[in-house]
């Protein structure tokens, strides 16, 4: 029976429950700088901008080896016309052909992984190399949107919206073949996904959600059932039948604008701060996070650098969380407005 609430390292070693032992001494960061999932620019910058807010220093202050792998670098393909409406798909596709790579080689050495977006469409890549050495991974989607469209349902054609449609076997035959993703098969199960914070879905989102029977939770069902009970069902939902490493996928926009305003597609009523770092906290006492997505910090966007900064800022609470930092152990300053 998996352990729920806040269980500490120790009190899970006293009792002998040591899950993914190895996967607690070794934390590789990844910076994916990449746009061309979506139409702003800016959101290529996110790397550098979480770095300098001090999530390596941030890191190397628990009990962590943290190895920073860097930047990846990005060919733009020419002449990259749309197919079927989607926009720059051989560019999209080959930077998470890259990705992929990467975020593979990273996990078989045996660390736990966070990469740095760029835009969500990234998440092919990461997710598609996390299972290649964790076939029977599953996923925490924590997003204001479902991103979950196919190149026939997307009404702007942007790969940022439609990444986890690459991933679900159930929706291969409504996938073409879109240049570009010829290096990738769908290879996730829809039981084995979760969404948290769901506000701004798609109305062929929201049927294909229904369809599959999708486990999700919008922003109303969190505050029916409060973040808690939210949490204890996603991980029920995802590892009661067994013990399996743990992809989250982490936009930042999942929060309210007032406390990530440079962000690409903001929406308001996100979750607070308690609710967002609850979840990663959560997602850490299971003992099971494989590898972290945070995506979709956008520099250019926020109206003043105390917004910029707050949001790259909320970017490192959010990933020193999933890592085991606890809330005494820190302080957040809280931006006030946009």
């Amino acid at each position: 029976m998996a352990l729920r609430g806040p269980v500490s390292r120790l009190l899970r070693s006293q009792l002998g429950l040591t899950s993914q032992p190895s996967r607690a001494q070794s934390v590789a960061v990844l910076g994916a700088p990449f746009s061309r999932g979506q139409k702003r620019g800016g959101v290529e910058h996110g790397p550098k901008a979480i770095r300098d807010a001090g999530l390596l220093e941030r890191l190397s202050g628990l009990d962590y080896a943290v190895h920073d792998f860097g930047d990846l670098s990005f060919h733009h393909v020419e002449k990259d016309e749309p197919y079927m409406d989607v926009k720059f798909p051989r560019t999209v596709g080959a930077a998470n052909k890259t990705l992929s790579g990467a975020v593979s080689r990273a996990v078989g050495a045996g660390h736990t992984l966070v990469m740095l977006g760029g835009d969500h469409s990234l998440a092919i890549g990461s997710v598609a190399g996390h299972a290649q050495q964790c076939p029977d991974l599953c996923l925490i989607w924590v997003d204001a949107h479902a991103d979950i469209n196919t190149p026939m349902s997307s009404p702007s054609g942007n790969l940022h919206g439609q990444p986890v449609a690459f991933m679900l076997k159930e929706l291969q035959d409504k996938m073409p073949d879109i240049p570009g993703f010829s290096w990738t098969k769908p290879f996730l199960s829809s039981r084995d996904l979760v969404y948290i914070g769901l506000r701004d879905v798609d109305p062929g989102e929201y049927q294909i959600l229904k369809d599959l029977n999708i486990q999700y939770f919008t922003m109303r069902d969190i505050d029916r059932l409060g973040i808690q009970r939210v949490m204890e069902v996603s991980l029920d939902h995802l590892l009661s039948r067994k013990q399996r490493p743990i992809h989250l996928s982490f936009d930042v926009d999942a929060f309210d604008p007032s406390l990530a305003p440079a962000t690409g597609t903001p929406v308001n009523g996100g979750l607070t701060y308690r609710e967002g770092i609850y979840i990663t906290e959560e997602i850490h006492n299971t003992g099971l996070l494989s590898v972290m997505d945070l995506v979709e910090v956008n520099p250019m966007l926020g109206a003043t650098r105390q917004a910029v900064e707050a949001t790259a800022s909320l970017a490192v609470d959010v990933i020193a969380s999933s890592l085991g930092q606890t809330r005494e152990a820190f302080h957040y300053s809280e931006y006030d407005g946009i």
